[in-house]
């Protein structure tokens, strides 16, 4: 992998370090080494929901093809218009959506057309329905139109040969009518990033096993899924590896020879059974190892051969903290997609006071809601513990508390950060 090269500033050691990586730089970080997968393969268009367009699509056509009336109503020549007063024209055709014009206008005439129809030669304006009278055959229009009103001219949308998508777009609903619209079946898109992910430790138990005293179910591997499963990338999920140096080895070893980027969780704090620290040092690159947050301070950003490393925390909460902050967008920009935006934030104001002390951006989990005079606030969900999992289930957006911020009172403005489009 041709990485840059690693400054020192970036290295954070074990001990509690007032200095850690802010959140920003550590994005920042983290982007200079992100360059999207090289593989690509040509899909059917219903098959590319959700991939990533791997080159610019051309228009094979102009879009419209034709000028046609963006309203239903009467094509006329606006030169036939008087400039005050109604003016009277003969109806001499009506023209439906999809039938070409049977004849052109000539002077003193009008055509009834409908939304979509094909302007007849020498029709230049369409005056809406409702600003004509028809009487009979001829048709009453009122004063004040404009040339060229409600017509589509071709090309308007889309000119033949100019690019209709851009490579790095991610195919959406919208993108696969447009496609359609150009009569275009197959598209080249980036392959489907390779995601694999394990929890360590030696207290954690799959679904199905019977927990000994000690230990817990392992809920981190589940959030993951569904996470990475949202997004659309491939998911190798490798279970739960044991706390010993010769599995994680292991472990890391297969998961970098499978995928483009290796998520683990658990297992980068300084605790006597923490190995992944010494073995990523060993298999691959630590970039940073800790972050100015809370929660999800000892977060692990590296690489195991040519593969992305993330080491998350153990704690739940934090997982998904720092998946949302770190790894998502990361997984975004390797999958090809670009520009990727950033969640978008608001401020609104807090109901419930908030506990905060300066030194760490705090992510904590709120519920934005709408009161009865239209104004959104955002309350907080309570205990913030880092593994309170419930939290994040009843939370709909997270407070973003800045790094030198201390507590908040209830009725000051606070930033959010909704959940909707985002988990």
């Amino acid at each position: 992998m041709n990485t840059p090269s690693t400054p020192s500033l970036y290295s954070c050691a074990d001990e509690y370090d007032p200095h850690s990586m802010t959140v920003e730089q550590a994005r920042s970080v983290i982007a200079r080494y992100l360059k999207p997968v090289a593989g690509t393969m040509r899909v059917p268009v219903r098959s590319a929901l959700n991939r990533v367009l791997a080159e610019d699509v051309l228009s094979p056509l102009d879009v419209p093809a034709h000028a046609n009336s963006a309203m239903d109503g009467y094509a006329v020549r606006f030169s036939d218009l008087a400039a005050s007063g109604e003016t009277g024209l003969a109806v001499a055709q009506t023209l439906l959506a999809g039938a070409a014009a049977q004849h052109p206008l000539v002077p003193d005439q009008a055509a009834r057309i409908m939304t979509g129809a094909m302007l007849p030669a020498g029709a230049d304006t369409v005056v809406m329905q409702e600003q004509a009278r028809r009487e009979g055959e001829r048709v009453w229009v009122a004063a004040g139109q404009r040339r060229g009103q409600h017509v589509r001219l071709p090309g308007e949308d889309l000119s033949k040969g100019l690019p209709a998508l851009h490579k790095g777009r991610k195919i959406r609903p919208a993108e696969l009518g447009l496609l359609a619209s150009l009569g275009i079946g197959e598209i080249l898109v980036y392959r489907p990033l390779r995601v694999a992910f394990f929890s360590t430790g030696d207290e954690l138990v799959s679904i199905g096993h019977p927990l000994e005293p000690g230990q817990i179910y392992d809920s981190n591997r589940y959030t993951l899924y569904g996470m990475l499963t949202e997004l659309g990338f491939d998911c190798l999920d490798m279970g739960v590896v044991r706390d010993h140096p010769v599995a994680l080895e292991n472990a890391f070893e297969e998961a970098s020879r499978m995928a483009d980027v290796v998520i683990t969780s658990g297992g980068v704090s300084v605790g006597e059974a923490d190995f992944i620290k010494p073995l990523l040092a060993r298999l691959g690159e630590t970039v940073f190892w800790k972050i100015a947050m809370k929660p999800g301070r000892p977060l692990a950003y590296g690489h195991l051969g040519e593969s992305h490393f993330f080491g998350l925390p153990g704690n739940p909460v934090a997982v998904m903290v720092t998946f949302y902050t770190f790894v998502r967008d990361a997984l975004l920009a390797l999958s090809g997609i670009s520009p990727v935006a950033p969640a978008p934030r608001l401020r609104v104001r807090t109901t419930t006071p908030l506990k905060k002390a300066p030194g760490r951006t705090e992510f904590q989990r709120g519920i934005v809601s709408r009161g009865a005079d239209g104004t959104w606030t955002v309350r907080s969900t309570g205990n913030q513990g880092s593994g309170i999992l419930r939290s994040m289930s009843e939370a709909n957006c997270f407070i973003i508390l800045p790094l030198d911020s201390g507590p908040v009172p209830a009725g000051e403005e606070v930033e959010i950060q909704l959940f909707e489009g985002i988990l």
